[in-house]
């Protein structure tokens, strides 16, 4: 590209994420926003001298706009996000998206006809926000072999996890408090459900793992079902819980990729993490093991992302293959493990009756179903004389735990299952 020609930019999507690059780039002289689509132009915006002759509410103009170098995408889900990348990419246009979903559900088709356009598609602001971590993985660690990823991905239910350990509140009580001061949606299913981190995770483990992941074989579950005695038992036993988006390789180089709670143990670095903030922890050789924490999301930490790939392809325009390190050559589907084939260590908190030998019992069972108890914790006797126990078991496989546990359930001793919880290593 010629010295001293702005790059033109049009930017689809003007809420908290689009509002922070308006603000950012006006530092840059080099790059020029052409046209900005919005559902409503007559919304007040937070930017200060707004030119609204730039704002249409049909994006279809940005992308099919001759003069528009690049699109940035910042509207997130499907519709019409997917239409207007891909007619974008056929109109050789580079993109520069936050959209985890998109990314998750099409990102092999998008970045197949990007290949094809020889255009790039960079998408660091849609994986963990403000945290740099794409990139990373694609040139300073890219001659690692990475078998795993242990990571907190979504600022809302890490926010909740960390209020209901520290105050001892209940599930619900949080979420009220958050949905009031902004960190959660007022239909939070999206984060609380753990879709948002499964998003995430699937094009996180695409990259680092160098296998295509498949989002509907990731296993899901979020964090509705943990109480505050969770907490306070997990604490008492050297634990904190927290929504863990996890993917690795097994030595036969299948692809164990899943999102759930888990207890882990407070000595782990991802156990430091609270209220909002996101931490990705990589595992693989020679680096060993290396940790990026910072805010997942915001106005200007995610802004910081995009203007980071902008720039990048602001940079490389003119060259005859641009960004070639950035651009997506998975050709191999992971073989992805059904959560019932995982080995893991595992929490049970059950309510039994205060009978003689009921831990025995409990114990019995388990090794009946070749589990072996790693700890186990009796809380005290209640009014209708039952008390709960907690149980950490070793190693042992979920379909055996998924079989002792309704082996325990049918027991007479036994009131109530609490909760099952995977324990990180």
């Amino acid at each position: 590209m010629e010295k001293n020609t702005k790059v033109k930019l049009g930017l689809i999507g003007l809420g908290t994420v689009g509002t922070g690059v308006v603000k950012v780039l006006k530092d840059f002289d080099n790059i020029e926003i052409t046209k900005i689509a919005v559902k409503n132009i007559n919304k007040k915006r937070d930017i200060d001298n707004l030119d609204t002759s730039l704002l249409t509410t049909d994006p279809f103009e940005i992308v099919n706009d001759p003069n528009i170098d690049m699109v940035v995408e910042v509207i997130g889900g499907m519709d019409p996000a997917y239409d207007l990348l891909k007619t974008a990419i056929e109109n050789k246009k580079h993109i520069v998206t936050a959209n985890k979903e998109l990314l998750a559900k099409k990102g092999q088709e998008l970045f197949n006809l990007a290949n094809q356009n020889n255009v790039v598609i960079l998408y660091e602001a849609a994986i963990a926000g403000g945290i740099p971590i794409i990139m990373p993985i694609k040139t300073t660690l890219a001659g690692n072999k990475i078998n795993k990823i242990e990571a907190i991905l979504n600022g809302t239910t890490n926010y909740i996890l960390t209020k209901m350990e520290k105050e001892g509140v209940s599930y619900e009580e949080v979420l009220k408090e958050a949905q009031k001061l902004g960190y959660a949606e007022t239909d939070p299913t999206g984060d609380v459900e753990g879709f948002d981190s499964a998003y995430k995770i699937a094009t996180l483990a695409t990259i680092a793992l160098n296998q295509r992941v498949d989002i509907n074989k990731i296993y899901r579950e979020g964090i509705t079902k943990i109480s505050a005695k969770d907490m306070q038992n997990a604490k008492e036993l050297g634990y904190k819980i927290k929504l863990i988006a996890l993917a690795r390789l097994t030595q036969d180089n299948k692809a164990d990729v899943r999102v759930h709670p888990m207890l882990v143990p407070v000595k782990d670095c991802l156990a430091s993490i609270n209220g909002v903030t996101n931490s990705v922890v990589l595992e693989g050789f020679p680096v060993g093991r290396v940790m990026f924490a910072g805010p997942g999301a915001g106005e200007f930490p995610t802004a910081s992302s995009v203007l980071g790939d902008i720039l990048a392809i602001t940079n490389s325009l003119g060259s005859t293959d641009i960004l070639p390190f950035m651009k997506c050559n998975h050709n191999k589907s992971a073989e992805q493990i059904d959560i019932n084939d995982t080995t893991n260590k595992y929490y049970l908190s059950v309510t039994a009756t205060n009978t003689p030998g009921v831990i025995g019992t409990i114990g019995e069972i388990c090794g009946r179903h070749n589990i072996s108890l790693a700890s186990v914790l009796q809380k005290g006797i209640d009014e209708k004389n039952t008390a709960e126990i907690v149980v950490i078991t070793e190693e042992c496989k979920e379909n055996d735990i998924n079989s002792a546990i309704e082996e325990i359930k049918n027991n007479s001793t036994i009131v109530k299952i609490n909760n099952l919880i995977r324990v990180m290593e």
